[in-house]
């Protein structure tokens, strides 16, 4: 049975994330850009005939809801194929992160099976799909860098200026994992941004706009079972506090710093004088954070923005 090996899903950041207003139904308007970054999981899918949907990654019980299941479960149903699938992910973009690791793995894995059971769904098809499992996958089917609108399903493909595809990125993601629900929940986000335009972003990519979910996120506090366990690093490393602190020491090191989506991670552009390796060492990490040996739950790296996502041929669009 046909296979595809070293599959990548790679991460989406938030180049900007306004909210212009709410629906009456709850959910915020948003406006963004997102672009695709070269860190990413690998999958390896293997088809099978038996028409069973495995994933053999994790060495817990997977959730009756796990994203990448639902993919291909939507995706067979959807077609009527009697194939199924065995699927296999090495995670390298971490959990919680705001880089919609999750998303991009089920994007992946539609375009994967796409092919591998021989659907030859045109983009527009898969993308469509992709909808019924959150406001992001689509993006990831798309495969461009975008202009996003809407509650997240307005994706218009824009061309980036050279010096967005040239210019490295630095991430620094604290242990935080902060509940998105929270974050739109709380009274703090300001929810009445001036709608923008893509002219105006246009003319000045790597310093536009701001993170309207930024200041809810670094207020945000998880539950604490007493004062004293409140005042540990490892505590306030994982709640808002640690985003606080990520985005200090980014702009002390780099002149610039922001949010990607709900967090925790935080982004900087990084200039041409800095010198580079793909990935900031661990005591690159622990030194950036200043948290001594609760550095170990930092994650750092540097990253490029990438034109296109590696798989777009997997599905490809039947429109201009």
């Amino acid at each position: 049975m046909p296979s595809l090996h070293h599959l990548p899903a790679p991460a989406k950041l938030n180049l900007f994330l306004h909210v212009t207003g709410r629906r009456p139904d709850g959910y915020h308007l948003l406006q963004s850009v997102f672009v695709l970054l070269d860190w990413h999981d690998t999958l390896h899918i293997d088809t099978r005939a038996d028409g069973q949907l495995l994933r053999h990654d994790l060495h817990v019980a997977l959730p009756p809801d796990d994203l990448c299941l639902r993919a291909a479960r939507l995706l067979q149903r959807e077609s009527g194929t009697a194939l199924g699938c065995d699927i296999r992910i090495h995670k390298a973009v971490p959990w919680g992160a705001g880089l919609g690791g999750g998303s991009s793995d089920a994007a992946t894995v539609l375009l994967a099976l796409n092919h591998l059971w021989g659907l030859h769904w045109p983009g527009e098809r898969l993308e469509a799909l992709a909808l019924q499992l959150g406001a992001d996958v689509p993006f990831f089917v798309r495969g461009l860098p975008a202009w996003v609108e809407g509650v997240g399903e307005q994706i218009t493909p824009i061309a980036l200026p050279p010096e967005v595809l040239h210019t490295p990125l630095a991430l620094l993601k604290p242990p935080a994992a902060i509940p998105t629900a929270a974050i739109f929940g709380s009274p703090l986000l300001k929810r009445d941004t001036p709608r923008a335009t893509v002219a105006a972003f246009l003319a000045a990519p790597m310093r536009f706009g701001h993170n309207d979910l930024q200041v809810p996120a670094q207020a945000w506090r998880a539950p604490t079972s007493s004062d004293e366990d409140a005042a540990t690093p490892d505590t306030q490393a994982s709640d808002g506090r640690g985003v606080t602190h990520a985005l200090g020491v980014m702009q002390a090191r780099f002149g610039n710093s922001r949010m990607t989506g709900s967090g925790s991670t935080v982004f900087a552009w990084v200039d041409g004088n800095t010198p580079l390796d793909n990935t900031l060492s661990a005591d690159d990490v622990t030194a950036l954070a200043e948290a001594g040996p609760h550095g170990v739950h930092w994650v750092g790296r540097v990253c490029r923005v990438l034109p296109q996502h590696p798989l777009l041929d997997l599905a490809p669009r039947t429109a201009a």
